[in-house]
């Protein structure tokens, strides 16, 4: 590994250690730190921020570092051929990170919520922007064999649910707010309350006279991150990288093919599973999950993997293929110390490879949320963490105020058992 990809890996760990702890000023000063050096990591370090000043009460901040994030990601989906030149005789590291798929939706959520939780005036935007970004990539995503693997992906129900809770908002738009919870049921068939919300809707009905609504949404459990592994190509993936170096024209696949150093994808043992709710103190609901961000990163890194193990594959042959050409170019004897030293360089640049572990690091392993009608005036809001056998953590509380026919919104982020930063409160 080398010494930048080791210096991401330990600083992500050490962010990862404080931010779960609630030391969000030592999170904040471990990604500043980082930053002023404005390097490879700086747009994965900068999502980082976002969701450390989430959860320090400044959604405004978080928004404006997204909303950076996002474009910048934009930009870079442009990769020039002299990186991906690069990238053959290193690795993708050498690559400017675009993000992942998952990720890139994944910012335009977070950009709707940071909104909701400030003034909510673009709110609606960016929940219509996570529905957009998965429909382009999983457009794209054919290769030139005409085989797309993106079309496997699942979707992020979040956008399609907030888009549903604003549209019911309105009192007016309930037509809009059933097609848009009627997808939500679609990509998210085991959310216990979509088919309450779709009825709802259909009926036109917000809540009753002299009441409010109350949505509590919940960051719950510690995210997906990316570690290296030592893989074996698959057939599909040899296939892949046949392909790609028929195309370049001058490498051809070997009849076997060393294991490659390539990032996967893991999930963190978490315990939460939802969050009780109580109103007054007593008992009001549970929130349940409305996007497994977790599973979906799996599900959709699962989906490429063959091209990002092909991609390994090929920079492996090339690497060889340059040794090769040298030796040739300096009529160096297959005997000859010279030959010897050629192939200990050869060695040794494959061994300085390293995966791209770069990765939104801070995300929630699951986005939840529970739907409260509550009568009109000031209530006390508790939240509890809770596992598969109950209860699990202290109770962290916020003080609302419900106005008649208005939404009022909570969100809380909790990565085990207790509440990371404040819980922010907003009726926009």
């Amino acid at each position: 590994m080398t010494a930048g990809c080791a210096t991401h890996a330990d600083s992500l760990a050490q962010i990862r250690q404080a931010y779960y702890a609630g030391q969000l000023d030592r999170a904040r000063s471990l990604i500043d730190r980082q930053l002023r050096r404005e390097g490879p990591d700086s747009d994965v370090l900068r999502l980082e921020r976002a969701m450390v000043e989430l959860a320090a009460g400044q959604p405004k901040q978080a928004e404006q570092t997204l909303r950076q994030v996002r474009d910048r990601f934009e930009y870079l989906e442009q990769k020039s051929a002299a990186e991906a030149a690069a990238a053959v005789v290193s690795d993708d590291q050498a690559l400017a990170y675009a993000g992942e798929d998952y990720e890139k939706v994944l910012i335009r959520a977070f950009l709707a919520l940071a909104n909701l939780m400030a003034d909510g005036g673009d709110a609606l935007a960016y929940s219509l922007q996570v529905t957009e970004k998965q429909n382009q990539i999983i457009l794209g995503g054919t290769d030139p064999s005409g085989h797309n693997p993106k079309l496997a992906y699942r979707r992020v129900a979040f956008g399609a649910y907030l888009h549903g809770v604003l549209m019911e908002a309105s009192h007016l738009h309930y037509d809009d707010a059933a097609r848009a919870w009627a997808k939500v049921l679609s990509w998210q068939p085991q959310f216990p309350y979509g088919p309450d919300d779709l009825q709802r809707a259909r009926y036109g009905r917000h809540s009753a006279p002299g009441n409010g609504v109350v949505y509590v949404f919940a960051l719950v459990g510690r995210g997906p991150y990316k570690q290296e592994a030592l893989e074996e190509p698959s057939r599909a993936a040899l296939l892949i990288a046949d392909r790609i170096l028929s195309y370049t024209g001058k490498h051809t696949l070997p009849p076997t093919v060393a294991p490659v150093k390539v990032p996967q994808v893991v999930l963190w043992p978490n315990r939460i599973r939802r969050v009780l709710v109580s109103v007054d103190g007593h008992g009001a609901g549970q929130t349940e999950t409305v996007t497994d961000v977790g599973r979906l990163a799996v599900q959709q890194y699962a989906a490429i993997y063959d091209q990002v193990v092909a991609r390994a594959v090929v920079r492996r042959i090339v690497k060889k293929a340059l040794i090769y050409g040298a030796k040739e170019a300096l009529n160096v004897d297959r005997h000859s110390v010279a030959s010897v030293l050629l192939d200990m360089g050869g060695v040794v640049w494959e061994a300085t490879e390293s995966a791209d572990t770069r990765c939104w690091g801070l995300l929630p392993d699951k986005i939840q949320v529970v739907r409260l009608e509550l009568p009109a005036g000031h209530h006390r809001i508790g939240l509890q963490a809770a596992g598969e056998a109950g209860p699990i953590g202290p109770s962290h509380s916020a003080t609302i105020n419900v106005l008649d026919g208005r939404n009022t919104y909570l969100l809380a982020i909790i990565p085990d058992s207790r509440a990371v930063g404040q819980i922010l409160v907003n009726t926009p």
